[in-house]
């Protein structure tokens, strides 16, 4: 039986923040996971996230439950789409976002593996201006994100509705 994709509103997602912010950047993070409770995973990332005195969570999309890609025998992805803002340059956040994989148990394993938590750094902007990103740990925009339905469809949502 071939898996369908499903999306899912609960209490946090979709969500917005209305205050305004005077961070520098804005950054758009690709969620996902498919080990364990991950709409309570993605859930305390969100407190993580809004608890974190550098950030300040602007938008979540929905969930976006679909099939897996590459490696396909295992189970299916639950991923979401979140704008942040925060003065802190991409190679910083990048290590934030990678403390908080670890603190929620993630293992790389192999490409497209199973895993507890994956968070992508999709985009950058400050203003109004795409800020790319190159080097040999990061690269952004995300190089595959057009292709990827998990982001694509949440992130259209998101910014139908800023």
């Amino acid at each position: 039986m071939k898996k369908q994709t499903r999306i899912i509103h609960t209490a946090n997602y979709p969500s917005k923040n209305h205050s305004k912010s005077a961070m520098k950047y804005s950054y758009v993070l690709g969620i996902g996971g498919n080990i364990g409770n991950s709409k309570r995973v993605f859930d305390k990332l969100l407190i993580a996230l809004r608890q974190h005195s550098c950030v300040s969570v602007r938008q979540t999309s929905f969930l976006y439950i679909n099939p897996p890609f590459g490696y396909t025998r295992q189970k299916e992805f639950t991923n979401t789409t979140i704008l942040i803002k925060t003065n802190k340059p991409a190679k910083v956040l990048l290590k934030h976002t990678q403390y908080l994989e670890k603190r929620y148990k993630r293992k790389k394993r192999f490409a497209n593996s199973p895993r507890t938590l994956d968070i992508d750094i999709i985009v950058q902007k400050q203003g109004k201006k795409m800020i790319t990103t190159n080097t040999k740990n990061l690269t952004i925009p995300h190089k595959s994100w057009r292709q990827r339905p998990s982001v694509v469809v949440p992130l259209r949502y998101m910014m139908a509705r800023r």
